[in-house]
């Protein structure tokens, strides 16, 4: 796909500067044509814009990984399932892609462009499709609030019991629709636990400024309220046949995966060392430190390192998360488990990368509403 690829980043480089516009341009040429796909979306599009983008600048950063480039693809096919989306839907979407981007692109858009995009959404359309074909789960699975419980002003902690099984490994994440508040809104979150056998999940959130459906997570969710989950994506999992000694890495909410993960751990683990960093702006918003440090008392090879960004009286330790880790160690022997908000994230995969961890040894979830 050498070729292909480099057509492919040639011509996203003439739009990449107006990407607002070209998202917009595809969604009205979408819905003009095709009036009845606007049900499919939310009433608030904005996010759904870059999430567009996003997922088109991943696809063409991969072309040269194919067995990553498969497995994206066929991921979020299955997760497109949610929208109800048909192959007839497929043919429209690329149509309007291509016609955004020939529209914004000016005049160095040329015939070959055109091509290499039809030949790689060609690709990335069947990938997906297969996906989608190939999963034999519900498009999603309505879920049942049995717990909700503030943890302070702008974080909850809530427990959900899917009528349906619904299969999963720890660290993974699903998108989450609140119905009753935000019809038709997904967002993406991680359960904080590890299957368990009465199925139910838990789920710690963050109402970020306006988030949507954050908010209603956080202030408006009940006891008795209905969600909907969708299928499991991620690879932020454990490998048991790893040997080495593990480092966790959270920042405020990203907590919750990295709980799955010491979950799964708790069943089976008697040989690695384990060291959990969980760094948060103000003590408060170390929300579920109680839990984390039961954990530690039961399981002796456990420990746990807590710090504040601004909070000078607290005991532990401070600074960012980031900067902590590299107070400790050395590193360079250990699997990294790492989440938290994007720039949490980045600064700690430079960090390591100072640090020379290798990065086949480094997973990581970032997230953002």
């Amino acid at each position: 796909m050498g070729d292909l690829a480099r057509l492919l980043k040639e011509s996203w480089s003439l739009v990449e500067e107006h990407q607002d516009k070209v998202a917009g341009y595809f969604y009205a040429r979408i819905f003009l044509s095709y009036p009845g796909l606007r049900d499919l979306f939310p009433v608030q599009m904005d996010l759904q814009r870059t999430r567009l983008l996003g997922a088109i600048v991943t696809a063409v950063q991969t072309l040269e990984d194919p067995e990553r480039f498969d497995e994206y693809l066929r991921a979020l096919g299955r997760d497109h399932r949610k929208f109800h989306v048909t192959p007839e839907h497929y043919e429209v979407v690329g149509g309007a892609l291509i016609e955004a981007m020939r529209a914004h692109a000016g005049q160095e858009w040329g015939v070959e462009y055109d091509q290499a995009w039809a030949d790689a959404y060609a690709v990335i359309a069947s990938k997906m499709l297969a996906g989608a074909d190939a999963d034999a789960n519900p498009p999603y699975w309505y879920a049942e609030v049995v717990a909700h419980e503030r943890r302070g002003p702008d974080i909850a902690v809530f427990t959900v019991l899917p009528l349906q099984p619904l299969e999963y490994r720890a660290g993974q994440y699903l998108s989450l629709e609140a119905t009753r508040y935000q019809p038709r809104l997904w967002r993406t979150y991680s359960p904080a636990n590890a299957p368990r056998r009465d199925n139910t999940l838990d789920f710690h959130v963050r109402a970020l400024g306006a988030g949507w459906v954050s908010s209603a997570l956080v202030r408006k969710l009940r006891v008795g309220d209905m969600i909907k989950l969708a299928a499991p994506m991620g690879t932020m999992t454990l490998d048991r046949r790893s040997t080495r000694d593990a480092v966790f890495v959270a920042g405020g909410t990203g907590l919750a995966p990295i709980k799955s993960l010491l979950e799964e751990l708790t069943r089976y683990n008697r040989t690695r060392w384990v060291h959990v960093f969980f760094g948060a702006r103000t003590r408060e918003d170390l929300y579920d430190l109680a839990d984390l440090n039961r954990l530690a008392a039961r399981y002796p090879w456990l420990s746990v390192v807590t710090a504040c960004s601004d909070d000078p009286t607290f005991p532990g330790e401070q600074g960012n998360i980031s900067d902590v880790v590299a107070r400790y160690g050395p590193w360079q022997e250990h699997d990294f488990f790492v989440s938290g908000t994007g720039q949490m994230v980045r600064a700690t995969l430079k960090t390591l990368a100072e640090l020379q961890v290798p990065s086949i040894r480094v997973k990581y979830d970032a997230f953002n509403e």
